[in-house]
Formats: C-alpha cells, sequence, structure tokens
C-alpha cells in the first residue's frame, strides 16, 4: 500500500489483508538496511488472524521515498506519524514488533509515544547497540565489506554452511542480496542511529514487552536482549537456541510462535 505522507510517498506491507475499522494493528519494524519484505511471514499470519498489519519501509528505504533519517527519535517519531495517518486517526493504537534497529524504534516509541503502542515485540535486542569502527567506516564508503561483515556476523554457524529451514533458500545469499537492494547510504546511516542510541535517556517503558534472542546471535548476543528485557518491568524473554541474529529468516516458524504467544495471548 502507498500513502502520501508529508509529501512523500509510504509504503507498507498488509500481509494481503484488508484494513477493517473494529480491527487490532500490528507494526513491523525493519532492521538497518532493511524493508518490509523481511516480514512476509509473520505479516501474513497476522492479517489471517484479523489484524490490520502495517509492514513499513523506513523513508528512503524500499519503496517510501524521503531523506533517510538519522536518529532512532526521528524514526519513532515517523511510525508514530504513520500509524495515525494510516488509521485515520489521532489516536489509533498499534502492537509495535520491531528487529535489530527496529527493536530500538519499537521501544523509543513505548518510551516515548505511549498512548500509540499497545505492546512491544523486540527481536535481536541491545541497549545500547554499539557498532564497530570497522563496520561503521567501511558502511560510510559505500563498501561491499560493510554488507559482508554485516551478512556474516547475523548468521549462525549453520546458515553460513548452507543450511535453512526453508527449502531451496541460502540464508547467507539472501541477507546479502537483500543488503545489497539497499540505496547509497542507507546501511551506514542506520547503523550510525544504533551506534550511538542511549536507552538511559527513555523515559520508563510500561507496557507489555517480548524480547526474543538468538542463542547464537553475534551482533546482538542473548545476554544483551536479557539485560534488555531486565531494563522493562513487565517483559518475557523467548531464547531461540542456535540462532543468530537473522531470526527471521533462520528460524522463522519460532519466531512466529513467539510472537503469537505474545500478541494473541
Amino acid at each position: 500500500m502507498i500513502l502520501q505522507l508529508n509529501g512523500q510517498q509510504v509504503y507498507y506491507g498488509t500481509g494481503s489483508g484488508h484494513w477493517k475499522k473494529d480491527a487490532k494493528s500490528i507494526v513491523f519494524v525493519h532492521g538497518a538496511g532493511f524493508d518490509h519484505s523481511i516480514w512476509v511471514m509473520p505479516a501474513r499470519y497476522f492479517a489471517r488472524h484479523g489484524y490490520n498489519v502495517i509492514a513499513l519501509d523506513l523513508p528512503g528505504h524500499g519503496q517510501s521515498s524521503g531523506v533517510l533519517l538519522t536518529s532512532i527519535d526521528a524514526m519513532a517519531d515517523w511510525v508514530a506519524q504513520v500509524i495515525g495517518a494510516v488509521a485515520d486517526d489521532a489516536n489509533a493504537q498499534a502492537s509495535v514488533v520491531g528487529h535489530s534497529m527496529g527493536s530500538l524504534i519499537a521501544m523509543n516509541m513505548a518510551a516515548r509515544h505511549k498512548a500509540v503502542v499497545e505492546q512491544v515485540a523486540l527481536l535481536g535486542t541491545s541497549a545500547p547497540m554499539p557498532v564497530t569502527s570497522l563496520l561503521l567506516d567501511a558502511a560510510k564508503d559505500n563498501h561491499h565489506a560493510a554488507i559482508d561483515m554485516t551478512n556474516t556476523w547475523s548468521h549462525s554457524q549453520r546458515s553460513i554452511m548452507g543450511s535453512s529451514d526453508n527449502p531451496g533458500v541460502s540464508n547467507i545469499h539472501a541477507g546479502e542480496r537483500w543488503l545489497e537492494r539497499a540505496g547509497k547510504s542507507v546501511l551506514y546511516t542506520d547503523l550510525a542511529a544504533c551506534n550511538v542510541f542511549d536507552a538511559a535517556e527513555l523515559p520508563p517503558v510500561e507496557c507489555p514487552a517480548l524480547v526474543i534472542t538468538g542463542g547464537d546471535d553475534k551482533m546482538t548476543p542473548a545476554k544483551a536482549g536479557i539485560a534488555v528485557a531486565q531494563m522493562l518491568p513487565n517483559a518475557h524473554v523467548e531464547n531461540l537456541r542456535g540462532c543468530g541474529h537473522s531470526m527471521l529468516t533462520e528460524q522463522p516458524n519460532q519466531v512466529l510462535d513467539a510472537l503469537s504467544g505474545f500478541i494473541l495471548s
């Protein structure tokens, strides 16, 4: 679906669902360098369970136009604005699910836009979310090495060796293609925003929260996700054993089980 907001095109997937005024809404926010298509499976699942689905392309990502947003605060403000615009209701509320950088956006929204967020699910999260200067420098130069580092560190050894729960799909090659589709400076701008994010500056998050960690996550280790959960007064943790940071492709069914158990309960 395409929405015009502040003179710019906003693209979002609906999971092939249709907007219903009386239905609950769920928003999916992608990670650094990615777009809405990472959420195809959960988007379709929740649409078929009666939810209004908004799987977003952030500004300058995928099919959304506009300048790249350089801070997590700005991204969170933008997503909150989109929710109201899609629903045509300034008081609209949604569950917000974010992966990696998207988890920071979801957390930020839950803290700073409390009236908008019903509950949050944080996948592959860490707060702070530091990024090594080696990766930042390569991304700033738009060098393919940044994609190689991000993609390799995001996958477990099982995926790197070619194994996949999706028949006929190579997770490591799919991740590379996703990142290669991003425009110039997208990966760097996103990673830089993650690197300077400071959760300590946020108001407390009060809504229910789910934190999903990957046991073999090298980008945001499980212990970092557990530390985030300990910051939240109403959080539940699900750990995916043997899973890397790219959990939406490495263990899609387990991620969906955790999300459905939390969101639909």
